[in-house]
């Protein structure tokens, strides 16, 4: 008589069969390797020795004169790229200092380029630059009224100086997170008149008015003094929209298109990747990474474990790069 399958059971399909030690890394769909990773990096005008942020577990903000050691602390894990952050030495109400020849990036810049390999990314934006913490120059009454917002336009030609500014003293590349209306297409007119056509631009190109920024704007003091984003970053609640900002980054002349934050919008970083052939980039912003500090430090979660899974799945999704205060952690442990 024929013997007949159990029920619920079928010898011929088991992938289990593939999940043994041995095989399990030969089928293994998606991989992180350190030069994935771009770690950011805080250089601070107003101090002379190095500050620890502490809702960030782990980072500093260092002064100008140790950018060049804190660079070669990164580079000695096999990450090959970072970004670096400002905090310069006054603000006012125009950012002056972010496109100031003597800035604390420019400065910066100029002493990794020339003392070290790694390729440098900058910061473009304006808010940790400004008295008042937005990403602009304010319109009049802002502070009154919270229907008011940063002047587009002005602003954006701000934006367009500071990153010419950072290729002058050596940037690999730039990298604007300002989220205003038209800035990619300023920077690149900007790069180009000045002599800058091969740098590339990483725009923040679907950025979220997100509730996980908090620890950045303590490491970079860049919390705004008054009012909230909501004006001109992203609502979290949106998609469709993420891709109608991402085509006219594209079309203006993005080179790389990255998604802020990471893990809570995984399916937009997967509708990029699906959508566009360019590099895509993802960071892993400050709140998701104290948010794992923080269940490790009680005992909740093994902190290397997961810190590679959010990475993992972040390269899954369909990320190239991802910026990730994990960055030198994660690499020394591939």
């Amino acid at each position: 008589m024929e013997q007949l399958p159990r029920p619920g059971r079928d010898d011929a399909r088991r992938p289990r069969r593939l999940r043994a030690d041995g095989v399990r890394s030969l089928v293994s769909e998606t991989s992180l390797d350190a030069t994935d990773l771009i770690a950011p990096v805080f250089v601070d005008a107003t101090t002379d020795e190095r500050v620890p942020i502490e809702s960030m577990p782990g980072h500093e903000r260092v002064p100008v004169d140790d950018a060049v050691a804190r660079v070669e602390e990164v580079l000695a894990t096999g990450v090959e790229a970072v970004m670096v952050f400002g905090i310069p030495e006054f603000k006012d109400d125009r950012g002056t200092r972010a496109y100031a020849e003597n800035g604390v990036v420019q400065r910066a810049v100029r002493q990794i380029t020339a003392e070290t390999d790694a390729y440098v990314i900058t910061d473009v934006c304006l808010c940790e630059y400004t008295e008042h913490g937005h990403c602009g120059i304010v319109e009049g009454g802002a502070e009154e009224d919270p229907h008011l917002t940063v002047r587009n336009d002005e602003s954006v030609e701000l934006l367009a100086e500071t990153a010419v500014s950072h290729a002058e003293a050596g940037a690999d590349m730039v990298a604007p997170s300002a989220s205003l209306d038209g800035m990619v297409g300023a920077i690149r007119d900007g790069l180009d008149d000045a002599g800058f056509r091969n740098l590339p631009i990483m725009s923040y190109a679907a950025k979220y008015e997100s509730a996980f920024y908090g620890p950045f704007r303590d490491a970079a003091d860049g919390a705004p003094a008054f009012g909230d984003r909501r004006h001109y970053q992203m609502d979290p609640a949106n998609s469709r929209e993420a891709r109608r900002e991402v085509e006219l980054d594209v079309t203006e002349g993005a080179d790389v298109l990255m998604v802020k934050p990471a893990l809570p919008y995984l399916d937009v970083v997967a509708d990029v990747r699906r959508e566009h052939d360019h590099p895509v980039a993802a960071y892993n912003v400050s709140g998701e990474y104290a948010m794992l500090h923080a269940a490790a430090e009680k005992g909740w979660l093994d902190l290397e474990a997961v810190a590679h899974e959010s990475l993992l799945s972040i390269k899954r999704a369909g990320a190239d790069l991802i910026l990730t205060y994990f960055a030198e952690d994660v690499a020394q442990s591939l």
